[in-house]
């Protein structure tokens, strides 16, 4: 029996996977947005593990989801599929769409304990993203979403570089992974989504159970493997977002 952490999974995809990881006899924490959220999160999958609230367009919740999340672990997957498909800044020091499908993911894999695969939910729309770490300021931070798709793409491969082979301490090795579930009828992609939503649970439970996975760093769409944006593979460019990532967040990335 395994236990997994999705993030936005009060609805959509990430309840819809959390319920299968349940059936097949696993331990899911769920997380949701708000209380209310939350709710729904335990109404769609009554036998989850746990359910965490957390506002992930906010840095300090962000942060406090991670110590909570760490209580109830260690993970055999932790699946980053929480995302927004809009920005909004209303009493956001950054806007939403950076904060929540960047900063969050980077956050989380930094502060919560390894677990033994990663995988970050993208979409198709990152092969039109650009990285935004070119422009002036705070570029980055005004990223689109296709550039926010990328991001999590370089995220996959930035962590699978760094922690393929462990370390001097005897860490553990970390397969991570980014995938696109494809046009799906979801809150983000609307609701005239024609890919099956069945496809797409099925390759989230592979990738959370590793049984897609034959390397590090892989791009899936349509349940295999294919390349993504050659920029997610630019490992100075991987590098360079990290330590952007790092300044905005102030939390460093671990060994």
């Amino acid at each position: 029996m395994g236990r997994f952490f999705i993030t936005g999974s009060s609805d959509g995809l990430g309840s819809l996977t959390a319920k299968r990881l349940v059936s097949l006899g696993h331990q899911v924490v769920l997380h949701a947005r708000n209380p209310q959220r939350a709710k729904h999160a335990n109404a769609a999958c009554p036998g989850s593990t746990a359910i965490l609230t957390a506002d992930l367009a906010d840095l300090q919740e962000t942060k406090r989801l991670a110590a909570e999340a760490n209580k109830h672990g260690p993970y055999d997957a932790v699946i980053h599929n929480a995302g927004v498909a809009r920005s909004a800044t209303i009493g956001k020091s950054l806007p939403s769409l950076f904060a929540v499908n960047t900063l969050a993911p980077y956050i989380l894999t930094c502060l919560m304990a390894k677990p033994k695969r990663l995988v970050y939910v993208s979409s198709s729309m990152h092969y039109h993203g650009h990285p935004r770490l070119d422009d002036d300021g705070d570029g980055i931070t005004r990223s689109g979403y296709s550039d926010t798709k990328l991001h999590n793409v370089m995220l996959a491969k930035a962590f699978a570089r760094r922690w393929d082979n462990g370390n001097d301490s005897g860490s553990a090795v970390v397969n991570c992974c980014a995938t696109d579930p494809g046009w799906v009828a979801t809150k983000i992609n609307g609701w005239s989504g024609r890919a099956d939503l069945t496809d797409a649970v099925d390759m989230f439970t592979k990738l959370a159970l590793g049984e897609l996975q034959k390397g590090n760093g892989q791009y899936f769409a349509d349940g295999r493997e294919k390349s993504p944006n050659a920029k997610a593979g630019d490992v100075q460019l991987q590098d360079r977002m990290l330590e952007e990532l790092a300044k905005i967040s102030g939390v460093a990335v671990p060994e």
